[in-house]
């Protein structure tokens, strides 16, 4: 009955306090404090759980391997070609099974028209490997992923949601065909809702086999492209009581193919429990930085609280000694005032949990961009609530042990004797709570240096310019992969596009492009002038008009024209920097440049030199880059392009015009896709932007927290120092003398906090180096305007008490003693 009695008793002295609402205010308040700390870490822990650490729903999932290569570069390569996995399909050292897949877009045809779905192609031993039988007919077995496919027919295994949505869940849905990428298969199977592969951002609808790859990629098959194509990722499920460091030891010893590409390389496992995605990659780094923000707001506002309850536990300590003398214990009153602190923390935890979910999903928006077949689940489950109940221990334990501590620490007699107020020389004793705010000061500046910084590298991406204008300019992808157009008959369908699209109202310049830049898609090959030294050259195929509807800047010679046949001669446009790397002394205009594939060579005459633009990402600086004709496409690569548009009216309407278009031209086209320019420039900046939009907001949050902290600890300070003020007063102190006094005791806690947070954030800004572009980690405007914030908040916060003890009647002071 001891051990329960502080609970019972703590929500009763509070709720039965004669000045209930204050206390409710208070309880609440602090609760908002935590509520922000713990609500951001919980979202994050979501995103990042859900990115990182959520097992796939399968069996045994912690069986699991991914395999990489080493290629003695400084990440692994997830990638493998498809001789490179057939060689490792059948090794049963370390895996009872070894699998493949690709990521990819079926053009599904139906009644309606034809349809982008998302899909994968799996090797035989995907669905045995994954153990996760099927809701209808069977899996994807050995025989289907032979070699020219199953001699029965191509069979192909569709998703819950997919039966639902083109079959309406017929019961004799086994069987069915499909028309996929101009070829007929046969649904064998249908996978549960809960069933997603081994991606866990992909929600495929339709499996296909591996093997079949050559069939609907003819002529451009990677398979066939054999170790040149590098497109597979590739998982195993280790052998009973083979632990993930035995299986990376075990396959490093694994010789792989003689090859210039593999020379010193070797195979690497890592745990495949929650499967693997490329996008994990590229947010690990962003989200790691950004948990650790989350972790000093949460901090901040556990310190902010602390100092709080110090102050409030000092004005309670003759209560608190009263009680000690009446024969309550020690034990008993730590217990109650550390159960008043975890009942902050729950509710702070709870409200932190209730917004969790619907904030984790707007960040996914953030990092992902709209891209519509990404899904990342953000998601409570047993992890996420684990995270948020040890984060409200950690900041029950933070917030009340230390001030529960102080307050039954001192001499009964002393606090009885004290009363509720307090002298200089008292105060003065009172080191801890100084200390932590002024720790609290420190770490909102470190908060808000790192903000200033982010902030400060993202703008100057987007200053750094793209090499074109992104603005009014829209982008329409066509697929074209499954349609026989090549030759003449591909010319006459994009000019007819192109008539169809310029007397659209609004536009003004209409081109096509195989690759839209900042997409993260690029083409190299090796070129070089005469016999000079092979350089690598990045690669587009383009119409004309294209750098005038880009608004990259042209210089000497002439753009493409639609007369630009192969029998008049291969052209080719080169940029800037290809051009000083080709021809470094001579004017590259009528030169020729020769490209290198394998033992073939082609000659291109040059026609013009124009403006770089960039085209990995802004990060990067424009690569040489050459442009070849779309007139003289030689049908080896893929003839989908992008439209290329500048309008100066809506988009709306130019892409239901481009949808129209494309059906009247051909109906077995899928519905194009439409993007702005900007919108694609902006998503090629999605974890930049995300954690200077983050880092700002947690930088306000931090500036708020210390600024409602240090006002209400140092009032609270201040005003128990009433009665001594008004002595003060009395014996002919100046109010101007008071203040000054008072102000500069608060203002040096802040100022020793400034200082050791300059100190800090000068070490802790090395963290951000590999974040920043064109900042350095010690930028002298980032940090004196972070440090000019904090001295004007610790200043307001400093004086507002000082003036309020300022207008104390001496007279009213000294009788309230």
């Amino acid at each position: 009955m001891a051990v329960w009695q502080p609970r019972e008793s703590t929500p009763r002295y509070q709720f039965l306090h004669p000045r209930i609402a204050q206390v409710a205010w208070l309880y609440v308040r602090r609760a908002c404090e935590l509520t922000l700390g713990v609500g951001a870490n919980t979202t994050v822990f979501s995103m990042i759980n859900g990115l990182l650490l959520r097992p796939l729903p399968v069996p045994q999932s912690d069986r699991l391997a991914v395999l990489g290569i080493d290629l003695k570069r400084p990440t692994i390569n997830y990638s493998f070609s498809e001789p490179l996995f057939r060689g490792l399909e059948n090794r049963r050292e370390v895996f009872s099974q070894v699998f493949a897949f690709d990521r990819r877009k079926f053009q599904v045809r139906g009644s309606s028209g034809t349809e982008s779905v998302s899909g994968q192609l799996v090797s035989g031993d995907f669905f045995s490997t994954l153990e996760t039988p099927p809701l209808l007919g069977r899996t994807l077995e050995r025989a289907d992923d032979a070699k020219g496919g199953n001699p029965s027919g191509f069979g192909v295994v569709i998703s819950e949601s997919f039966w639902q949505r083109w079959f309406n869940r017929a019961s004799n849905v086994i069987g069915q065909k499909l028309q996929i990428d101009n070829h007929v298969f046969t649904v064998v199977g249908v996978m549960p809702k809960q069933f997603i592969g081994a991606d866990p951002l992909q929600r495929p609808d339709i499996f296909a086999p591996l093997a079949l790859e050559p069939v609907l990629d003819a002529p451009r098959s990677l398979t066939e492209a054999g170790f040149h194509a590098w497109w597979l990722t590739v998982m195993g499920r280790m052998q009973p009581g083979v632990t993930v460091a035995q299986a990376n030891a075990q396959v490093a010893s694994i010789a792989t193919p003689a090859s210039s590409q593999l020379r010193d390389a070797h195979f690497t496992a890592e745990s495949g429990s929650a499967g693997f995605t490329y996008v994990r990659l590229l947010f690990r780094k962003p989200l790691r930085a950004v948990f650790a923000m989350c972790g000093g707001i949460l901090l901040l506002a556990c310190l902010n609280l602390a100092s709080l309850l110090m102050a409030r536990g000092a004005a309670r300590q003759p209560e608190l000694a009263t009680r000690l003398a009446l024969g309550a214990t020690r034990r008993r009153l730590v217990q109650q005032l550390l159960i008043e602190s975890l009942l902050i923390a729950v509710m702070g935890t709870a409200a932190g949990l209730a917004i969790a979910p619907v904030v984790g999903k707007s960040l996914a928006m953030m990092l992902l961009g709209n891209q519509g077949d990404t899904y990342v689940d953000t998601s409570l489950d047993i992890r996420v609530f684990a995270f948020a109940a040890l984060a409200s221990m950690i900041a029950a334990l933070l917030v009340g042990l230390v001030p529960a501590l102080q307050a039954v620490s001192s001499s009964l007699n002393e606090q009885i004797k004290s009363g509720q107020h307090t002298t200089q020389s008292q105060e003065r004793k009172r080191i801890l709570p100084k200390v932590m705010m002024a720790g609290e000061v420190g770490l909102a500046l470190m908060l808000v240096v790192g903000a200033g910084l982010l902030a400060s590298s993202l703008v100057r991406l987007y200053l750094s310019g793209t090499g074109f204008d992104p603005k009014g300019l829209v982008n329409i992808a066509f697929s074209l992969d499954k349609q026989p157009l090549k030759g003449e008959a591909l010319i006459q369908f994009y000019r007819q596009l192109e008539d169809g699209l310029r007397r659209q109202p609004g536009v003004t310049d209409v081109s096509f492009a195989r690759m839209v830049p900042l997409t993260h898609w690029t083409w190299d090959e090796d070129m070089s002038a005469g016999a000079g030294k092979t350089q690598d050259i990045y690669h587009n195929r383009v119409a004309p008009d294209y750098f005038r509807t880009m608004r990259i800047p042209l210089y000497a010679g002439r753009d493409f024209t639609w007369s630009d046949t192969p029998s008049s001669g291969p052209k080719i446009i080169l940029n800037q920097t290809a051009a000083k790397l080709l021809f470094p002394d001579i004017n590259p205009l009528g030169q020729f440049v020769i490209e290198h594939e394998g033992k073939n060579t082609s000659q291109f005459e040059v026609v013009r030199v124009v403006g770089n633009a960039k085209y990995e990402d802004l990060r990067s600086p424009a690569p040489p880059t050459a442009y070849l004709p779309l007139t003289q496409d030689d049908g080896n690569q893929s003839p989908s392009y992008f439209a290329t548009i500048r309008t100066s009216g809506p988009v709306a309407p130019l892409a239901d015009a481009a949808r129209s278009l494309a059906v009247s031209l051909n109906p077995a086209i899928p519905a194009p896709l439409l993007t702005r320019m900007s919108v694609t420039v902006d998503e090629s900046l999605s974890a930049e932007r995300t954690m200077a939009l983050l880092s700002v907001f947690f930088a306000i949050c931090a500036l708020v927290v210390t600024a409602v902290g240090l006002y209400g600890t140092l009032a609270y300070a201040t005003a128990r120092r009433t009665s001594e003020l008004g002595i003060r007063m009395a014996l002919g102190a100046r109010k101007s003398q008071v203040v000054a006094m008072v102000f500069l005791q608060n203002a040096s806690v802040a100022l020793a906090g400034t200082t050791v947070g300059l100190a800090a954030a000068l070490m802790a800004s090395k963290a951000l180096a590999s974040f920043l572009y064109g900042t350095s980690v010690r930028d002298p405007w980032v940090f004196a305007g972070s440090i000019l914030a904090l001295v004007l908040i610790a200043s307001a916060a400093s004086l507002l008490p000082a003036l309020r003890s300022a207008r104390t009647n001496p007279m009213s002071a000294i009788r309230c003693e």
